[in-house]
């Protein structure tokens, strides 16, 4: 089954007075420059599931792309995954064809509850052997029997669960309070670089490492290396996340994250945050993260806080406030190498969790990168 949702509103024109912050220093990325973008509404239904939550996006090697869902079950449906179609050129995006839905699999072979929660899906990423690497945030209950720890597990495109990959144990569920992961703040960001190492990073600090970001202090967020070949954890780097850049004129919700990377090489990185505030909206960037040779690191060292260490290097590449160059922010946590553009450069999109919100989209971007 075949269908083909086009952006409600318009194929959505982009001005060419603006452009991303270019870094000569940079090597592999200089600059990140939009080039169209497009919206699917929320309530659009794909062989009777509602299409949405979009948290996770990765290019397969036959040009397609695998999206993740973040329904965690209870909400619109059993966790599932997508592979879609999304056709553009570097004028505009033509539209987005849903090709097929499926479930992740338990290790048992079932799928997940559709009625109550258990997994909260956030990234996806191609293996190099073809399967699918995908995070999940869990869930943190006061009851222990009812507690999901995060995890990063292989599958088969059918999603048929392969195996789990280690993970440290600080990353765990502990009391919500004092360590380990925050509720709703656990793996947001998934990497595979070309030597097939897996990075995994949360969207928010440990509890020991200092918690999530504010208005007034910023968030340490581990950046785990994991090696597929031996199954287990190899380093930790810490990736510092600003403060958040904008109050809510009203004095309501407000929240900074780290939501996704993608791998350049095997040390540098394209980094997603999104802030939110009430009022206001939402704050993207586009980030070059690196692991240099002064990063240190911290996998031996428990609590960030008050810890001496040098943070990988980061460089702001693009950042969009509100509207940006005609197109309305919202909720980005996808983001995917896509083809190579008629002119050579490479293209990047972006992709935004509706939250299956009436009042948020789902957002397609697509980018130049030089």
């Amino acid at each position: 089954m075949r269908n083909k949702f086009i952006a409600t509103y318009l194929n959505i024109a982009i001005s060419t007075l603006a452009f991303g912050v270019a870094h000569a220093q940079s090597t592999g990325v200089n600059s990140v420059n939009l080039l169209s973008a497009m919206e699917i509404k929320t309530g659009t239904v794909f062989d009777k599931t509602e299409f949405g939550g979009i948290s996770g996006l990765d290019m397969a090697k036959d040009g397609t792309y695998w999206a993740i869902s973040d329904d965690r079950g209870g909400a619109k449906g059993t966790p599932r995954f997508y592979n879609i179609k999304i056709d553009f050129d570097q004028n505009s995006i033509k539209g987005v064809t849903f090709n097929k839905v499926r479930n992740m699999k338990t290790p048992n072979g079932t799928s997940f509850p559709k009625d109550s929660k258990t997994v909260d899906p956030e990234a996806i990423r191609v293996a190099p052997n073809g399967n699918l690497y995908w995070a999940s945030e869990g869930n943190w209950d006061q009851d222990a029997a009812k507690r999901y720890q995060p995890f990063v597990r292989e599958m088969k495109t059918d999603g048929t669960h392969v195996r789990e990959l280690n993970i440290p144990p600080s990353y765990n569920y502990y009391d919500n309070l004092k360590s380990g992961v925050r509720n709703n703040n656990s793996f947001e960001a998934l990497a595979v670089t070309p030597d097939g190492s897996v990075y995994v990073a949360t969207e928010g600090g440990l509890y020991q490492d200092g918690g999530p970001a504010s208005l007034d202090k910023g968030s340490r967020i581990r950046v785990t290396k994991l090696n597929p070949t031996t199954n287990a954890p190899e380093a930790q780097y810490v990736y510092e996340l600003p403060k958040i850049p904008t109050a809510s004129p009203t004095g309501g919700f407000a929240d900074n994250g780290l939501t996704e990377l993608l791998a350049i090489s095997n040390n540098e990185f394209l980094a997603l945050e999104r802030s939110y505030a009430d009022g206001v909206g939402n704050t993207i960037r586009i980030v070059k993260a690196t692991i240099t040779g002064d990063s240190t690191n911290v996998r031996n060292i428990n609590a960030l806080e008050g810890a001496s260490y040098n943070p990988m290097k980061r460089e702001v590449l693009l950042e969009m406030a509100g509207q940006y160059r005609g197109v309305k922010m919202d909720n980005m946590e996808a983001m995917s190498w896509g083809k190579a553009l008629p002119n050579g450069n490479r293209s990047l999109i972006v992709v935004s969790d509706n939250n299956f919100s009436d009042k948020q989209r789902t957002l397609f971007m697509v980018f130049e990168v030089k």
